[in-house]
């Protein structure tokens, strides 16, 4: 588990990287653009840097799409039983706690629970910094002076502008986007179902 874990943080972060070099060479295909007096003959070799701008972006998106539909249902299966984990590991730290038995004994569910936070603040982290390096793309498009360029490098920087309107996540499940609103939001359940666990009793 740890060795799949590790390649899919390789993996997702090759993604961050594809994204920031499309950044890059928007920035400094627009920059060249910009600084450069354009002949038709040059209009046509600066605009091949944001072509290929584009379709890093394209093939980053398309990857990260593959990756997730692969490993999805895994993803998501993970993060229940992390959920129902931590849920149950709190809920035996606190009986330990209570009882006031051997202290010692609380170490083990108080490792188990932080192994579990941890597992999920960097699994959902890594979601963020997808989604972060894909929206400083468009950032990017929008602090460079896309209205000084020629009308061709123009059309394709409005149809980047037009895709950063809609925020690029990975859905998992259908039922939560990595993120770090959505860490909150796990283990803010896993304490609500700790004090359901501990009502019932």
């Amino acid at each position: 588990m740890m060795a799949t874990g590790t390649m899919l943080i390789a993996y997702f972060k090759l993604i961050c990287g594809m994204f920031k070099i499309s950044s890059y060479r928007i920035d400094h295909a627009v920059k060249i653009n910009i600084l450069q007096n354009i002949t038709i003959k040059n209009k046509i070799l600066r605009s091949e840097g944001l072509i290929y701008a584009v379709d890093i972006h394209r093939q980053a998106m398309k990857l990260s799409k593959c990756l997730l539909s692969k490993f999805e249902i895994m993803f998501f299966c993970i993060a229940e039983l992390f959920v129902i984990s931590l849920c149950l590991n709190f809920v035996r730290i606190f009986q330990i706690l209570s009882s006031l038995e051997n202290l010692k004994e609380a170490l083990l569910p108080l490792i188990c629970a932080f192994v579990n936070i941890l597992y999920l603040f960097i699994s959902n982290s890594i979601g963020q910094d997808i989604t972060d390096h894909n929206n400083y793309i468009f950032a990017t498009v929008y602090k460079v002076e896309w209205y000084i360029t020629p009308i061709s490098i123009q059309k394709m920087l409005l149809f980047l502008l037009q895709k950063g309107a809609k925020d690029f996540t990975m859905n998992v499940g259908g039922l939560f986007v990595p993120s770090l609103e959505c860490f909150a939001t796990l283990v803010k359940a896993s304490v609500s179902y700790f004090t359901v666990i501990l009502s019932t009793q």
